[in-house]
């Protein structure tokens, strides 16, 4: 068993830039995947090769026969421990938001309504163990007669089916065209993933996660995520609706609250028929800015509409925030 007690190395993957640590005698493939990012692996004993790396510098040690390993040197992730920081060259890792998009039918699995105006929507896809997407990540719908629709994930990387929630609105009229076209057929065209607001391995700052709405779909693919990768950094999750009835998984949130130590909820709630979305953005952002978070070393990750995303984002640079640290998707496909 690897020795957890004792200093642990810093292991950087190239080129996606990637970073992570690991103890004094445990392989590299094992503190990767316990920091949530994706190696390719299959036998786990240096037989498959397909956690094969280069050592770009650094010392290391192989496990198998024991003998050190010189820098430029191909190595297997599985047979390798650090003898010290490490910096590896290793392509099969794809850095976050960095995963090319593919088109294919996805069955549908379930179509289930989970609030008033909100239905969750389970889909099966075809070998689903070569699609590769990280947590936070979206996708595009295709349904007859109508312009591709984007939905967040809300499922994390490793569930077996894709997990959409859909929110049927009076204010878009595809909504119910796109759940009635999923009703009445078996099957959907979708490509996927596209986004960069997503996690490629368990971050080493607090993290602070902002949803609005149906934004919280994205969220619970974060949090999925970051519980199965053993993420220790404290989390706190913010997610502001109008109405009590419009927090459509209230339940599975606070559920998150008392039973992962790391994560805090805070529900946001307008709660006023006469008070406008706007006021209610400036609620949320008021709720955020009360965390006391240390602006310099926290991250960020927003989902709603475009006014909320900047209207937040704009709140915290003028506290202190870098730019760096804020993810949103809404900055890539809505610049300002």
């Amino acid at each position: 068993m690897a020795d957890m007690t004792g200093a642990r190395f810093r292991v950087t993957l190239r080129p996606a830039d990637l970073r992570y640590r690991v103890a004094p005698g445990e392989d590299l493939l094992t503190a990767a995947t316990r920091a949530g990012i994706a190696v390719p692996a299959a036998c786990r004993n240096g037989v498959c090769e397909l956690c094969e790396a280069r050592l770009l510098c650094g010392q290391a040690r192989n496990t198998r026969n024991q003998q050190d390993i010189a820098p430029g040197s191909r190595l297997m992730l599985c047979r390798t421990v650090a003898q010290g920081p490490l910096e590896l060259e290793i392509d099969a890792v794809m850095a976050a938001g960095q995963s090319k998009p593919n088109t294919m039918q996805a069955s549908v699995v379930d179509i289930e309504p989970i609030s008033h105006d909100v239905y969750r929507v389970t889909l099966k896809l075809p070998r689903r163990r070569e699609l590769t997407f990280h947590a936070g990540q979206y996708l595009s719908l295709q349904v007859p007669d109508a312009e591709p629709s984007y939905f967040s994930i809300a499922s994390s990387p490793s569930a077996s089916n894709i997990e959409l929630h859909i929110q049927v609105s009076p204010d878009w009229g595809s909504s119910q065209r796109i759940v009635d076209a999923l009703k009445a057929s078996d099957t959907v065209t979708l490509t996927l993933p596209h986004g960069k607001a997503c996690l490629a391995a368990v971050p080493e700052r607090p993290l602070l996660l902002v949803a609005a709405g149906t934004g919280f779909a994205q969220m619970k693919s974060l949090v999925d995520y970051l519980r199965e990768n053993d993420c220790q950094q404290p989390v706190r999750l913010y997610w502001g609706v109008r109405r009590h009835e419009d927090m459509y998984l209230r339940t599975l949130a606070q559920q998150w609250h008392e039973e992962w130590a790391p994560l805090s909820f805070v529900p946001v709630v307008g709660d006023n028929e006469d008070n406008d979305w706007a006021g209610h953005h400036d609620q949320l952002v008021r709720s955020v800015l009360a965390s006391g978070a240390d602006w310099q070393n926290v991250e960020v990750h927003a989902s709603g509409s475009p006014a909320m995303v900047y209207t937040l984002m704009d709140a915290l640079l003028d506290a202190g925030l870098p730019q760096e640290a804020f993810f949103s998707d809404v900055l890539e496909y809505a610049p300002r």
